[in-house]
């Protein structure tokens, strides 16, 4: 059964290697799956590899600023730009988390505005670590990047502590977003059943690491 949102597949293991990386590259333009993500030193090879003859087709993503969101603005920005210049169609961008905690929403958009500016024609999905924040604190960090330009919010990282993607997380960004922008689940999603939860609470993407484990399970 197809699960009715785009899944992106992830592979951001700080040790996996060019080889796994590319073979999970195929696998998942081979399954449908609409990009990988990737980290920023893996684009150029993620990217020669898919535009082969023999290759998928399948867009790349880069992170940004991850996976905590500390870095400059203007370093997101540089980190941003020259992943595109790599050939980085989409970019998935860590929110900065303390100015959430801070409650300075002005800096959060500011933070997203700049990626932005750098890079104003590619899709920018910002990370907001759902599992930290309040429904309250969430909604607003979500209408907040949106503020800033981002085209789809996501739940997580994958890689905080506080942990992954919820279906009532979900539920929050879904409806703060309304039809300003996409909703994105990630993180801690292992098994079709908690991925078709998180369609079923309004996700329009699915970016996954388990990825094939997930779609097995559709049958």
């Amino acid at each position: 059964m197809p699960l009715p949102v785009a899944i992106e597949h992830a592979a951001l293991r700080p040790e996996a290697t060019v080889a796994e990386v590319l073979e999970g590259a195929a696998i998942a333009a081979s399954r449908g799956c609409v990009a990988v993500c990737v980290a920023p030193a893996m684009v150029h090879a993620v990217v020669t590899a898919m535009t082969r003859p023999d290759g998928g087709a399948i867009a790349v993503a880069s992170v940004v600023g991850f996976p905590h969101g500390t870095q400059l603005s203007r370093t997101k920005a540089v980190e941003a730009a020259a992943a595109v210049a790599l050939g980085a169609e989409r970019l998935v961008v860590v929110a900065d988390l303390g100015a959430v905690a801070d409650g300075d929403l002005a800096a959060v958009a500011a933070d997203v505005a700049a990626v932005r500016d750098a890079v104003p024609a590619t899709l920018i999905d910002v990370v907001v670590e759902s599992a930290l924040w309040t429904p309250a604190v969430l909604r607003q960090a979500c209408e907040a990047v949106i503020d800033g330009g981002a085209d789809s919010v996501t739940t997580s990282s994958g890689f905080h502590p506080a942990g992954g993607a919820s279906a009532g997380a979900v539920a929050v960004l879904r409806a703060a977003a309304g039809d300003r922008a996409r909703v994105t689940a990630a993180g801690g999603i292992t098994d079709s059943t908690t991925a078709l939860a998180m369609v079923e609470a309004g996700a329009d993407t699915l970016r996954l690491s388990d990825t094939f484990a997930v779609l097995d399970g559709l049958g």
